[in-house]
This record gives C-alpha cells, structure tokens and sequence, in this order.
C-alpha cells in the first residue's frame, strides 16, 4: 500500500467543533467508512441515505442495502429516497444541517442544488485513482486492465461523474490471485482507516484540493453479458477475466453434448502452458484433459479451469467436471448461446 498525498493526524484538538456528517451510501463497500466515522469523536454522522428496499434473487424477495442494515444495527436516523432530485428529499437533507455530505458507493450523480446544501463540501469516496476508471465499475476494469495497482480517492464533488478536484488518495496493490471480491475488500478497509483523519485535514484546512490529470477514463456497469468468454481470445486475458467478473456476474460459457446445452460458470482459472502436439493442434474453445487437470485451449494458450459450476450444481474442481462426465476431451465450449456483443467496460475520455 501506498499513498500519494499526507496530512497531520490528530486534529481533534484544532477542529473547533464536531462536524455533522450526512452519509450517503449502498452496499457493503461503503460500510466499514461508516462505521469509521460513527466511532470517531471528531464526527457525528446524524443521517444515513440510502436507496430504497429493491428486490432481488429469483424469487424476487425484498432485501435491505448493506449500509441500511448497517445504520440500523447502530441506531442511526435512516433515509431513504426514491429521487435525489426532489424538492421534498432536499428539504429532508437540508434539515439535517451537515457540514459534509460523505458519499461512498451510493450510485446517484448529485445536481447543483444537493451539492449546495452541506456548510463545508459533498465529498465522495471511488474506488480508483482518479481520473482512472471513473463511473460505476472502477475495480472490475482495474482488474481487467492487468493493472499492478488501484486505490481510493477522495475527492470534492461536482456535478459530472467523479470529476472533481483531489482532496487525496491511498494506492493499492492488485495481488495476482485477487478478484473483484477481494479487492473491494481491501479497498474498504483502506478506505476506512484514512478518511477520517483526512476529512478532519479538510475540515482545518491543512488538505488542499488538486484538480485531477492525466488520461482519464470512465466505466459502466457490469451486465451478465460481460462474463461471457471469448475463447479466441489469450489465456492470460480469460483468466483476468474469471478475477474481474467474481464473484458477480461470474465468467461463464456453455457447453453442448447432443442436443443438450447448458450453462458452465468457471470460478477459479489459471493460464497454463501449451505441452505436446495436442494442445498447438487444437482449435480455441477445445477441452483438453493433462494429469487429470481440465484445460481449455484459447488463442494463445491454455486456460486451466481450477474451480467451476454447472447449471444446477455446486462448485467444483476441474478435475471433479472432468469424472462427473460434465466436460470430457476434445469438447468445444461456448458453440451457442453467445450474447450479443458488448461495448467495452471503460473508454478513455478522450473516446466520449
């Protein structure tokens, strides 16, 4: 871990008062900062915004975001807007008379008039090094990029889409066995320990903004489509793309025997070097068995299925779909079901 800016510590000496925070938030990447700031004394977070129950699964049940469990588990005043927009929700957050609105993750771009309402500034908390991967999936195409690191940026908001001035940052080191999983993780816990002590930086006025340079880019969001595999594609950029689709909406391709066709999903996967005449011979897409291990054969190489799920299973090892009969040598992945194609998942400014 690194970090690309520093300010004193320990200001809750300097900071005249206690700053009243209203928290924007949704899921569960944003729920370690909160609870940060609720056992901090330099705040008192005195709302918490979230949107409203949706639902989800295929029974369609009605669930909660992690950040409105979360404040209720607290004891916290909890609000929850249908629009953002609104006269009404403005009033509602006017009331509370924040010095900062603090948002982390909550999917809603603010207009002038909500940016307006805190005494000090709106600021928000993304999950990259800005102006790298803006918008609304920065660590899955940070992952899907092959870059070596990612961070947190903490930033004054306006009214594009995380364009606004740097206040700070903490870099991040992608480790090769992460997914998207385990680095928003890691990207919560880093933004947890530094934000509060960054936001009382801000508050004294020992934390100046910076406007943001360099090559931006932005990122939509992720559909199931994105986890479809190509397979004339290099080992090496399948088996970032099983990292950065886990574990939503999962790296998958179907699998035909006869007539019958079904969904595989590959958890886990790792590039593996083509050895002997069969693997060079085969076409993309081919299943390969070596050493009891289930390779499938890409552009370039080899893409060792280590963890994998068919359609009404469970998870499993590759060498388990291999004696479970799912998957068998010399099989093709992936010969129908193709979805349409899909724009990439981030463009560089400069592309809009």
């Amino acid at each position: 871990m690194g970090k690309e800016e520093s300010c004193s510590v320990g200001n809750i000496v300097r900071q005249a008062r206690v700053m009243r925070i209203v928290y924007f938030g949704t899921p569960a990447f944003a729920v370690p900062t909160l609870n940060a700031l609720i056992g901090d004394p330099r705040f008192e977070v005195v709302l918490v915004v979230t949107p409203p129950d949706g639902e989800v699964g295929r029974g369609r049940r009605t669930a909660s975001s992690p950040v409105k469990v979360a404040a209720l588990q607290r004891g916290l005043s909890l609000f929850q807007p249908s629009r953002l927009g609104q006269s009404e929700t403005r009033e509602v957050l006017g009331t509370a008379a924040a010095d900062l609105f603090v948002v982390a993750a909550y999917g809603v771009i603010f207009g002038p008039k909500s940016l307006a309402l805190p005494k000090i500034a709106s600021v928000n908390l993304h999950a990259s090094l800005l102006p790298k991967f803006r918008g609304a999936s920065p660590i899955s195409a940070a992952l899907l990029s092959g870059a070596e690191r990612t961070g947190i940026s903490l930033m004054i908001m306006d009214t594009g889409l995380d364009t606004g001035p740097i206040l700070a940052t903490r870099a991040v080191a992608i480790a090769t066995e992460d997914t998207t999983a385990t680095l928003t993780n890691k990207l919560a816990t880093v933004c947890a320990e530094f934000v509060p002590d960054a936001l009382s930086c801000f508050v004294v006025g020992e934390l100046v903004s910076r406007p943001q340079g360099g090559e931006g880019s932005i990122t939509r969001t992720l559909t199931k489509f994105d986890g479809w595999i190509n397979w004339y594609q290099p080992a090496w950029t399948l088996a970032l793309l099983v990292r950065a689709m886990w574990s939503w909406p999962r790296a998958w391709t179907t699998t035909e025997k006869g007539v019958h066709s079904s969904y595989l999903q590959i958890h886990s996967a790792s590039v593996h070097s083509i050895s002997g005449e069969t693997g060079s011979a085969s076409v993309p897409s081919t299943v390969l068995v070596e050493d009891d291990r289930l390779l499938i054969r890409c552009e370039d190489g080899l893409l060792e299925i280590e963890t994998g799920q068919v359609a009404g299973g469970r998870p499993v090892s590759g060498a388990e779909l291999i004696r479970g009969r799912h998957l068998s040598a010399g099989q093709q992945l992936g010969r129908t079901g193709a979805p349409p194609p899909q724009p990439p998942l981030w463009l560089s400014v400069a592309d809009q």
